[in-house]
């Protein structure tokens, strides 16, 4: 699904207007961040930033379009509060974990973790050429090479957990990692997938419901990944 085409769309603002007119945006915190992390900073150059449209980022990666970062950002809005700590899987461009970091705050902590270590120094640049560029360099947000299925124990237990690809199952480490109250939003199945929004309940129940049918790449090892599956 797609919303819009470029037509004329070259402003961080008008990418944000048009997700609220489309009501894919009805959070004012959500549009604020959207539109404070510029996504023209974490596209490949010459890309057209504002289109409704995943774009190629290499190493058989994309970058959501903005439409389901908008979503993502929506389903984990509460959260993702001040001082609470937030994991971005398959963190690629380093978009939505530099959001995640300014909901955050500098109380909080957001850390992003990606397998392919060229894609997490790219990031790192992108990340320092935005507005969550003060949280890259006091700490509260990190980007880590590593495999993502596993979490990143060292800053559980997390609030919000986002999978930027899609897993035939969910990871075991990953409901581990989720506090109580916490939630993740994962996109499961291989060939048709769902957005899954998991929830773990106070007693450590989990409640686990679909969104909407999405199209990701696969959650997989780097080698696969970078053999293209």
């Amino acid at each position: 699904m797609r919303f819009w085409i470029g037509n004329g769309i070259n402003k961080n603002k008008q990418m944000v207007e048009h997700l609220q007119h489309y009501g894919v945006i009805s959070s004012m915190k959500v549009a604020e961040v959207m539109e404070t992390i510029d996504r023209a900073l974490f596209v490949p150059d010459g890309a057209s930033a504002y289109v409704d449209s995943p774009l190629a980022i290499g190493y058989n990666a994309t970058i959501s379009a903005p439409h389901m970062h908008a979503t993502c950002l929506q389903l984990l809005e509460q959260n993702l509060q001040p001082g609470m700590h937030a994991l971005d899987v398959g963190s690629g461009t380093g978009y939505l974990t530099a959001c995640f970091a300014i909901m955050v705050g500098p109380q909080g902590r957001a850390v992003g973790v990606e397998h392919i270590p060229e894609l997490v120094a790219s990031s790192i640049k992108n990340i320092e050429k935005s507005a969550a560029a003060p949280l890259l360099k006091e700490g509260s947000l990190s980007v880590h090479a590593g495999d993502g299925r596993q979490g990143w124990p060292e800053c559980a237990p997390y609030d919000a957990i986002h999978v930027g690809a899609a897993a035939p199952e969910i990871p075991q480490a990953l409901l581990d990692q989720l506090k109580p109250g916490g939630r993740m939003v994962i996109p499961v199945g291989n060939m048709f997938q769902d957005l899954k929004v998991v929830d773990k309940n106070m007693d450590g129940s989990i409640s686990i419901r679909s969104e909407t049918s999405v199209r990701y790449v696969p959650l997989t090892s780097r080698d696969a990944q970078l053999r293209g599956y």
